[in-house]
């Protein structure tokens, strides 16, 4: 509401939630204001935004962690998902591929209820904790926010399970680097995150100028952009691992 009354011609946003922040979208969108999310999507209809602009598709995100993990843990036994928000749309929809993914290739992958760390470290490094206390025979953890994967990770490596039990998810290389150096995690899964936010750049200068255009895929220094409907995405999801983890720098 401040950058309404500021005047701003473009507003992005990556809610947490996809329902809170629609109300105050929409007004910015009566205001004139072109409005679009990135990384989270809001509600589409109850916000009017314009775009979408996602890293990469729900299907290749969710699809992507569950085949890093399986492969590490050989495709059977237990495995715990821990996430940071139960509200977060982008969070919920790549469990929900994840599920149908094992379901369909892994089926003896057994998954509990995934446990929500409230975007808090200490915390998600508590439930990993948590966890291998449960299930002794725990295989496999997945974090799937910046902070719940090096919190797993630095349980699993305080516990003295590094190899034993394997960790993956979604997190930043700089992050992660230490963990992938001493083995702890051996691939993990994001994307370019300074791709992301180029990207996001020029689909909102795209718009206020009247250019944009569902056919174009260059923006920017970016090529081979795919937009399907309203959504705008970067490419494939990447894996970092210890032979390409230091060619990034976020």
């Amino acid at each position: 509401d401040r950058w309404i009354a500021q005047g701003y011609d473009v507003i992005a946003v990556a809610p947490n939630d996809p329902e809170v922040i629609a109300p105050a979208l929409r007004r910015a969108v009566a205001a004139g204001i072109v409005v679009i999310t990135w990384d989270a999507d809001a509600n589409a209809e109850a916000s009017g935004r314009a775009a979408f602009v996602n890293q990469a598709s729900v299907e290749s995100i969710g699809t992507a962690l569950v085949d890093v993990l399986a492969q590490a843990i050989g495709g059977s036994g237990k495995a715990v998902i821990i996430t940071g928000s139960a509200t977060s749309p982008n969070q919920n929809d790549w469990m929900r591929v994840m599920r149908r993914h094992l379901a369909e290739t892994y089926p003896e992958i057994v998954v509990p209820e995934a446990l929500v760390s409230d975007e808090d470290q200490s915390k998600a490094q508590q439930m990993a904790r948590d966890a291998m206390a449960a299930h002794p025979d725990l295989k496999g953890l997945w974090g799937i926010t910046s902070v719940a994967l090096p919190g797993a990770a630095k349980a699993v490596r305080d516990a003295g399970r590094s190899g034993e039990v394997a960790v993956t998810g979604l997190s930043l290389p700089n992050t992660m680097r230490e963990f992938v150096k001493d083995g702890t995690v051996k691939e993990f899964v994001l994307w370019n995150a300074v791709d992301l936010g180029h990207l996001t750049v020029q689909i909102g200068n795209a718009l206020a100028d009247g250019e944009f255009d569902p056919e174009r895929t260059e923006y920017g220094r970016l090529g081979g952009i795919a937009v399907e409907g309203e959504e705008v995405i970067l490419g494939p999801p990447v894996v970092f691992n210890a032979e390409n983890i230091d060619d990034y720098d976020f």
